[in-house]
């Protein structure tokens, strides 16, 4: 199957003042239709740093070669304007903090028109009528309260559902999800991945999940790639990552997670033990 978007070869490097610093080092990588790709790594890693390369989000500071294809085509050289176009529309992508991604200043209503405009040549009303049905899709209460809000009158999970409904408004052959529990509740959290599920399964859309979470990954990835010092250490499904990785940095993560794990368990039967006592 042909990817829908595919690295090969990726570097990245900052130039500062008295030296070239490698952040990425030959990450290659695809995803297609209706799978999932994991990225996982900690802080550091390079996992968003490779994306932010591939989508022309980052400044010119930053040195980036290799090759990163979207549907066949080179992304790196294309102009600003023409990644910008592809960036909400093709491509859609959800960020780990929503606060930072709606302005302040303008109500949610006027920040879901301005995406449906830059896209399309839809009337007031019907961009009115599409943003309430994507409230609606994304299971928010009061969608034409909602509209007249401001990002900050609104919980965080809620954004996030929101900012998931804007981003696949558009129908993206490709939706990048760059730690998009990371700043929420448990219960919010399950609910995000359910949505990502459910997106991935009815609309035939790549994704590519990045995350430091091993529990979140596996929720929702197809297959996994293991980000470590900018490079590529560990992949395969999440079987494979947890039974029979070779990377130690790989089974550190693993480690950290089955750690959770016990203690989560530690205290379900702790609470059992008082309750019957």
């Amino acid at each position: 199957m042909t990817p829908v978007f595919e690295l090969n070869d990726l570097h990245v490097s900052l130039q500062s003042r008295h030296k070239e610093i490698e952040l990425v080092r030959g990450v290659s990588f695809a995803v297609a239709p209706g799978e999932c790709l994991g990225i996982l790594g900690e802080s550091g890693s390079g996992k968003s740093m490779s994306m932010k390369a591939a989508m022309g989000l980052l400044d010119h500071s930053f040195h980036v070669k290799g090759s990163a294809q979207f549907q066949g085509e080179e992304l790196l050289g294309k102009s600003a304007e023409e990644l910008r176009r592809l960036r909400g529309g093709k491509i859609g992508i959800i960020l780990q903090n929503p606060m930072t991604c709606f302005d302040p200043l303008y109500r949610i209503g006027q920040q879901i028109a301005e995406t449906f405009s830059a896209h399309n040549n839809w009337t007031a009303e019907e961009i009115r009528v599409r943003s309430l049905e994507l409230l609606e899709k994304m299971r928010i209460r009061n969608p034409e309260e909602v509209l007249e809000k401001y990002p900050h009158q609104l919980s965080g999970g809620m954004l996030q559902r929101i900012m998931i409904g804007i981003a696949t408004a558009m129908k993206p052959a490709l939706l990048i999800a760059d730690e998009p529990t990371t700043a929420i509740d448990a219960i919010t959290q399950y609910e995000i991945l359910n949505e990502l599920l459910h997106i991935k399964e009815n609309h035939n859309t790549a994704m590519i999940f990045i995350s430091h979470d091993l529990n979140a990954i596996s929720r929702v990835a197809d297959r996994i790639v293991v980000l470590n010092h900018g490079a590529v250490v560990d992949r395969g499904d999440f079987r494979h990552i947890l039974h029979h990785a070779q990377d130690p940095y790989t089974k550190l993560l693993v480690e950290k997670r089955a750690d959770v794990m016990r203690r989560y368990t530690a205290v379900l039967n702790g609470k059992k033990e008082a309750a019957h006592a």
